[in-house]
This record gives C-alpha cells, sequence and structure tokens, in this order.
C-alpha cells in the first residue's frame, strides 16, 4: 500500500512539474506528462512494478472512454453522416491496407502484420476530444467530420478487439459467432436499461449532486466489469456506458461533475505512456519505428484529407480533419497488447506501439495547437485539390446590392456577438456576420442574415472581406494569436477601422491594446460592470426589479434556444464553439 501511494504521489508530483513548465512556455500539456512518465519510469526508476503502471494505463483508458462516449452528441454529426460513415470506412480500409503491406515490406510475418495494419489504422478518440476541447473547435465543421470518423473507427475498433479476444482457440466462425453472441445480448440489455431503466434511476439521483456522481461511476464500472466477464474489453464497456448517458437529460451535469476525474485519469494515462518506453530495445526496432511514424504523421493524414476531399469540403476543412488524425489509437494499444497476451505477435510489436503512440500523440498535439500556420505553409502546394470543392456555396449569405456597404464586420456570433449582433439591428446597421460553425450560419441565411463561413485566420476569408472600407471590425473571440492577425491585417490596409477584440485574460488585453486594439473586450469584468449599472436603476425600487427579472429571464429562455452558456462553465465545457464571444 506504502509503495502504491508513493508511486502514485510521484506520478502526480512530477506530472504537475512537467504540466508548470509547459504552460510557462506557452507548449500543449500531453507532451509534459508523457515526460514526465519517462522520467518516472524509464530515467529515474521511481515506478518498478509493471503492474501497477499497466493497471493506471487501464484505468485510464477506459475512465477516458466513458467520458469521451459521455461527451458525444450524436445528434451533433446528422449533417456530416455521410462523409464519417462512407469517408470514415473508406479511409480505414484504406490505412489498414496501406499498413499491412508497408509491415510486410519491412519483413513482419502477415500475422504480425495483420495486428500493425489494425494497430496503424485507428486514430485516438480521447486525444482529440481532449484537444479539440481545450481549443473549443469540437463544434465547428471540421470538428464535427472527425468526430463522426472516430466514431466509425472506433466501431471497427471494438469490432475487431472483440474478435481478437474471442478467437484464441477456436475458428473463425466461431469467433465471430461469439462475437456477435455475446456483443449483440450486452448491447441489447444496454439500450434496455439505457430507455428504460436508467432514465428513472438518474431522475432520482439528480436530485443529490453526490449521489447523482456515484450512479454515473457506478454505471462505467458495471459495463466494464459486464464486458470483462463476457471475455470482452473494460474499455468498450466503459465506452458504451458513456454513450448511453449521454443520452440522458442530466449528461451536461454529469459530465460537468466528472471533468476532474477526466483530467486525473488522462495525466494518468498519458504519464503510464511514457513509463511504458523500453530505451534499451529502440536500436532493434529503430528502422520500422521510423516507417511507421512517417506513415502516422504523413501518409495518414494525406489519405484521410483526399478522402474528405472527396465530398466536396474546403481544402482546409479537409486539411484540419487530416492533421488532427495524425497519431494511432487508444484502442491501438489495447489490441496490440492483447495479441501479445495470446502469444499471436512478440513483445517487440508492443515496445514498437507504445513509442509511436508517445510520439505520434505528442506531436498530434503541436499539430492542433499550430494548425493554422502549418496550413497557411502547405496549402498552395494542395492547390490542385480545390476543384474538388462543391460545399462552400451553401455556407455564405452576401446581398449583391449590400455588398459594399456593409461597413461593420461581426466575428463570432455565439454569447457576446449575439449581443452584439441585437444591437445592430436594432441601430439599423449594415454588418457581415463570421463564425465558424456550420450550424448558426446555416441559421443567419433563413434569416437572410449577411454572413459567411469560415475562420478569420484563413487568409482566403481575410481577402473577402471589405477591410479596405470597413469602419468598424468587432472580434468576440477570445483567441490571442486570432485577434493579433486581425488586428495586424486591418491596420495595414485600413488605418481609420475602429477595431474591437476579445480576451479572457488581463496581460493579453494589454499586449492587445500595444498591439492596436481600440477597445478589447473582457467578458468577465462586462458582467460586474453591467450590474454596477443596475444597482443604480434598482435602488430600493422593487417594481423596478421585478420588470428586469422578468425581462432577464425571457431573455435567458431566448439564449438557451439557441444553446448559449457561459463559455467558462464546466457543465457545459464539451460544447463551447470555436468562436464563443
Amino acid at each position: 500500500m506504502d509503495a502504491i501511494f508513493f508511486e502514485l504521489g510521484m506520478i502526480m508530483i512530477i506530472a504537475t512539474v512537467g504540466g508548470f513548465i509547459s504552460r510557462l512556455f506557452k507548449q500543449p500539456l500531453i507532451p509534459a506528462y508523457v515526460i514526465a512518465g519517462i522520467i518516472t519510469g524509464p530515467v529515474l526508476g521511481l515506478v518498478k512494478n509493471q503492474d501497477v503502471i499497466i493497471t493506471f494505463s487501464e484505468i485510464g483508458i477506459a475512465f477516458l472512454l466513458f467520458m469521451v462516449g459521455l461527451e458525444i452528441d450524436l445528434a451533433r454529426l446528422k449533417d456530416v453522416g455521410v462523409v464519417s460513415l462512407v469517408g470514415g470506412s473508406v479511409q480505414t480500409l484504406l490505412l489498414f491496407l496501406a499498413g499491412f503491406g508497408l509491415s510486410r515490406a519491412l519483413g513482419f510475418t502477415s500475422l504480425q502484420a495483420f495486428y500493425l495494419g489494425i494497430m496503424l489504422a485507428f486514430s485516438s478518440t480521447m486525444v482529440v476530444i481532449k484537444l479539440f476541447s481545450d481549443k473549443r473547435e469540437l463544434d465547428t465543421l471540421h470538428g464535427r467530420i472527425v468526430l463522426g470518423i472516430l466514431l466509425v473507427e472506433d466501431f471497427f475498433a471494438i469490432m475487431a478487439l472483440t474478435f481478437i479476444s474471442t478467437s484464441s482457440g477456436t475458428t473463425i466462425f466461431q469467433s465471430f459467432l461469439q462475437v456477435f453472441l455475446k456483443g449483440g445480448i450486452l448491447i441489447l440489455a444496454i439500450l434496455f436499461a439505457g430507455k428504460y431503466i436508467l432514465p428513472r434511476l438518474f431522475r432520482f439521483a439528480a436530485s443529490t449532486v453526490e449521489l447523482l456522481l456515484l450512479s454515473s461511476l457506478s454505471i462505467c464500472f458495471l459495463f466494464g466489469i459486464l464486458f470483462h466477464y463476457a471475455g470482452l474489453s473494460v474499455a468498450i464497456g466503459s465506452f458504451l456506458a458513456g454513450l448511453i448517458l449521454g443520452n440522458l437529460d442530466y449528461n451536461l451535469e454529469i459530465a460537468g461533475r466528472m471533468r476532474s476525474l477526466r483530467d486525473f485519469f488522462s495525466t494518468l494515462f498519458f504519464v503510464s505512456l511514457g513509463m511504458q518506453v523500453v530505451f534499451w530495445d529502440i536500436p532493434n526496432i529503430i528502422i520500422p519505428l521510423i516507417a511507421f511514424i512517417g506513415f502516422t504523421l504523413i501518409v495518414k493524414p494525406i489519405i484521410i484529407l483526399v478522402t474528405t476531399q472527396l465530398f466536396g469540403y474546403k481544402l482546409r476543412t479537409s486539411f484540419m480533419s487530416g492533421i488532427s488524425l495524425a497519431q494511432i489509437s487508444e484502442f491501438s494499444l489495447i489490441i496490440v497488447a492483447m495479441g501479445v497476451s495470446i502469444g499471436a505477435i512478440s513483445n517487440r510489436i508492443m515496445t514498437i506501439t507504445v513509442i509511436l503512440a508517445v510520439v505520434t500523440i505528442t506531436m498530434t498535439s503541436y499539430f492542433i495547437k499550430f494548425e493554422r500556420d502549418i496550413y497557411h505553409r502547405l496549402s498552395k502546394p494542395l492547390q490542385f485539390l480545390k476543384r474538388f470543392e462543391t460545399r462552400h456555396e451553401d455556407f455564405e449569405y452576401i446581398p449583391t446590392d449590400k455588398k459594399e456597404l456593409m461597413d461593420i464586420i461581426l466575428v463570432g456570433y455565439d454569447r457576446v456577438g449575439y449581443s452584439i449582433f441585437k444591437k445592430l439591428k436594432d441601430l439599423r446597421k449594415d454588418f457581415l456576420v463570421i463564425d465558424f460553425n456550420p450550424e448558426i450560419i446555416k441559421r443567419l441565411i433563413m434569416n437572410r442574415v449577411p454572413c459567411i463561413y469560415g475562420d478569420v485566420a484563413d487568409p482566403e476569408i481575410l481577402e473577402r472581406l471589405n477591410l479596405k472600407n470597413a469602419k468598424m471590425i468587432i472580434s468576440t473571440i477570445p483567441d490571442d494569436k486570432t485577434s493579433r492577425l486581425l488586428i495586424q491585417k486591418t491596420k495595414r490596409i485600413n488605418k481609420d477601422a475602429m477595431i474591437f477584440v476579445t480576451s479572457y485574460q488581463v496581460d493579453e488585453a494589454l499586449e492587445l491594446y500595444d498591439a492596436g486594439a481600440d477597445y478589447v473586450i473582457l467578458p468577465h469584468f462586462l458582467g460586474g460592470d453591467h450590474f454596477s449599472l443596475l444597482l443604480e436603476d434598482f435602488s430600493l425600487d422593487l417594481s423596478n426589479l421585478i420588470h428586469k427579472k422578468i425581462a432577464h429571464i425571457q431573455e435567458l429562455y431566448h439564449r438557451k434556444e439557441h444553446g448559449h452558456e457561459h463559455p467558462l462553465y464546466d457543465h457545459n465545457l464539451h460544447r463551447n464553439k470555436k468562436y464563443d464571444g
């Protein structure tokens, strides 16, 4: 007990120090956690018990997949269903075949190449969702496409995992029969519970915060245990448990309560990855390792990019989808570990898989952090793919007779942007809205509001704006880099234009003023300023307070219809938009 407490304590202390250093240099957290694992395990040897490392990894994967399932809103994927289902299936098959062929070319046996092909075909749902949530890109078009593709991949991964777990000592026909019988019965039982039992159970549990949290954890462990004793994977059971709870009315409350646990287990998982790196074996696997890293970081994004592009999406959307999936999956680790346990493949392949996961997951965090810069550098060589773009015309509305009159540009429609939008309409101003959420743009088009779908950091979008004649530009995007780009581009073309930008940090706001912003909006400070003004109106006049209260309630209901929440509200963090003004 003392040893486990010491090991867990050292893991968290070193991971925390790594996190502080990472934040100090404005780097992603995932590489810091992986490096902390390498220091804790292979370098200092503070965690020597391999069983403890594996247990930490398995618990981390199971709980994170539960959270992934909980945070997936299937209704958001209806508009990208075709590219997700067809495109996801095609690119998974292509990646498996390409991975299998590469493995055979490197001298692996057919059975080893089969496992390696599966390992290379899948991407990490939990890593991508975490990174997209941190950047608030889950509700962007490429975020939805990626999420849909990942769900399709997870389905194939679950099938592969279930097949492998039941195939030892049986024929292929018997294995498939066992898969469908065991998996089918369990899934039917889960669906029945999700429709008839769990809603009533959680309706009662929701009256107490502690009971709601315990009930959610119990369902996660219960489904995991059922799948384990059925000879299937605990991770599958946890993932499906999350999907079922994610469709309950209390999913936001559950997700909010579990966010701290999610962060703890995600740290544990990434640290455990670093602890599993075996340095002494690297010289023996260096050639296949380099080949697989190149395949995952270069070939895989290209295959996904081309596949997505063939469905008519803009090059930028396809590119963002491709580089977001440049890693292997947590299911890849489970599948390879299971192959080693049944004697189908050697520990050498497990070492390759672990190091490949460490490298590609780390690189993905940088790819997503610097995705705009990477796209700007690589977009020119990819221009020939633009001939397949067929969908972007449906994502804008600019009346020809008003094109030159729109001298106000509003970047970001949600929350703060919505309030500004209403005021501009009341003042009868001609303005243009830019947003990266397709649902918002569709709603604006239906209401005949001039708008463009796109990212204002995209040079193509900037070129299409009337910056030269703009009198005012209002950005509600709390992104320092985007705000700086917008200020620099506008001031270079039009020095007289007034520029309003948004930030959540005081230091960033001061830096934006130095960069040339005319005013920096800090939403949380504005809330206090607004209430201080209301205090003057309220005084001791109760009737005035009641009037304001009724108006505020009506406003809140109206905003609720539009899906607005505070961007820092934990319960709804996973639904934050790219433009969360």
